[in-house]
């Protein structure tokens, strides 16, 4: 008896550690334009280049967006997220770099407003995240309410720029995503089995990623905030709490676009690991 306890113990290990390999892939598989954009900050560090970095950037994103369109590993409707979130990025930096959030020291020919317009790959690629982590993990979700939800991103999006001269509402506006999510689950597919998780705790995990993969960012000096100017120094833990309110944006945008497909709502007939 306490020998066949120990193998169902084993059998019990084995498999979550099996789910959560498959899981750490199909996330990876998620991430694949995001990676590409960050090896080519890294490379563009250590080569020399025939333009500015920040002008061969865009060059490189787009050239990264063409590939992976044709060789199908985004569809032609995802492209098309992936250039309203560069739109929608860039008028993000607008606003901050004038406000003075951080700034871009590198000079370029393709700059507006002291931005670099390859700066808006990088909230492309939090889109394209999204956008192919719905279609790899087969995403769905249950008591979400649009309207709430997405008010709650706009507000928060607004705050972003609006502090810096009227109240900071960021932790009122948290507390009222967490409110309309808190019902919410996101329902997703590993192997064979289908899990869910509060929606809410879904935001808090890809902020803190989003996190970490601004430290890598500033890094390679794909931006600097004021206190990276003379050397690179990590980026305040604050701003995981800013990047998990701020992925409700790109969350919401892209479930309205997944509704209008049919692919928002959960299955009521699929079990539940």
């Amino acid at each position: 008896m306490v020998g066949s306890g120990r193998l169902l113990d084993m059998g019990w290990v084995g498999f979550v550690a099996a789910q959560l390999v498959r899981f750490a892939w199909l996330e990876a598989r998620a991430c694949t334009f995001a990676v590409a954009l960050f090896a080519g900050l890294a490379i563009s560090t250590v080569v020399e280049l025939p333009v500015p970095r920040y002008d061969a950037l865009l060059l490189y994103g787009l050239v990264v967006t063409l590939l992976f369109w044709r060789i199908g590993l985004e569809t032609g409707r995802e492209i098309a997220v992936i250039a309203v979130f560069h739109g929608i990025g860039l008028i993000f930096e607008l606003a901050k770099v004038r406000l003075g959030s951080w700034s871009y020291p590198e000079l370029a020919l393709a700059k507006l407003g002291g931005v670099p317009l390859y700066s808006g790959f990088l909230y492309a690629a939090v889109g394209s995240y999204v956008c192919r982590a719905w279609r790899l993990l087969d995403l769905r979700l249950s008591s979400y309410r649009p309207r709430a939800t997405g008010l709650a991103a706009a507000a928060i999006y607004l705050n972003f720029i609006t502090h810096h001269w009227l109240p900071d509402l960021r932790w009122p506006l948290a507390g009222a995503l967490v409110v309309t999510t808190w019902d919410a689950r996101v329902h997703f597919t590993v192997g064979a089995h289908r899990y869910r998780m509060p929606l809410a705790l879904s935001f808090v995990l890809i902020g803190f990623f989003l996190w970490v993969a601004e430290n890598i960012a500033t890094f390679f000096g794909a931006w600097s905030y004021p206190h990276q100017l003379d050397t690179w120094r990590l980026v305040h833990p604050s701003k995981f709490g800013a990047w998990a309110l701020l992925v409700s944006v790109s969350f919401t945008l892209i479930a309205a676009w997944q509704a209008r497909a049919g692919l928002l709502h959960a299955s009521t007939t699929q079990t539940q690991d």
